[in-house]
């Protein structure tokens, strides 16, 4: 497989081969930058993005200018999900997390796909419940759960769309994603690295027991994990994707 192919998303992988040659030739490969925004709050959709080994995370931006994360991005999805769903903005942020690949899509050549109300809708419209799902657990999770427990789901959430147990990220991203003080976040991440679960250096954390990470974790983790895994279960890649 090559360094970025599109069948490394899982949602262009899931097309049928007639929907998959009929977008192919727009697909655009991109490098996301750590930090670059994909789309302001606000902003209309003028793509929508696959990303392959890029972690998007969408924010909710008060009008203080302060934010927190209310959903993660990776291989699984797509970004853009307020183009189909009947509007051409969307009141969060997406600012790349992880840096990597993907691809955009013009939104006139998603949108002809989704209105043939075929399978692409129905893919489409499942990932959306699967990324409500996540949206609705976050909000839950940030409001009943510890500190500790957050950084257990959001680490374990981001390791489920990378190949490597190494992530490179700061403290303070991480508190900025979770819209706590980089304080809180560094006792936090002290208590998880003396019981083993991890090992942070500058700009990087190593997962050395993900099963320890996976007992601290909230159940909300889980709940996602679960219903993303139900949502998608008989989404099979194209015959010959490798």
């Amino acid at each position: 497989m090559r360094l970025n192919n599109p069948n490394q998303n899982h949602l262009l992988a899931a097309l049928l081969d007639a929907e998959f040659d009929r977008i192919s030739p727009y697909l655009e490969p991109i490098m996301m930058r750590l930090g670059d925004v994909l789309y302001e709050s606000g902003g209309v959709l003028n793509h929508v993005y696959f990303p392959t080994s890029a972690i998007v995370s969408l924010h909710y931006v008060l009008e203080n200018g302060s934010s927190s994360e209310i959903a993660g991005v990776g291989n699984e999805g797509i970004l853009g999900i307020s183009l189909f769903m009947g509007g051409n903005t969307t009141p969060s942020r997406a600012v790349v997390q992880t840096a990597g690949h993907g691809y955009r899509l013009k939104s006139h050549i998603l949108m002809e796909e989704f209105n043939r109300a075929g399978p692409v809708m129905r893919l489409l419209l499942r990932y959306t419940q699967a990324l409500i799902t996540q949206m609705s657990q976050t909000a839950i999770c940030n409001r009943h759960h510890t500190l500790d427990q957050q950084l257990c789901r959001w680490l374990l959430q981001t390791l489920d769309r990378l190949p490597t147990n190494e992530l490179t990220m700061t403290q303070e991203l991480i508190s900025n994603m979770l819209g706590v003080r980089r304080e809180g976040v560094t006792v936090a991440a002290g208590r998880l690295q003396t019981q083993g679960y991890i090992s942070c250096r500058r700009g990087h954390i190593s997962v050395i027991d993900r099963i320890g990470l996976e007992k601290d974790a909230c159940e909300c983790y889980d709940v996602v994990k679960k219903e993303f895994a139900r949502l998608m279960s008989d989404v099979r890649q194209r015959q010959g994707v490798k």
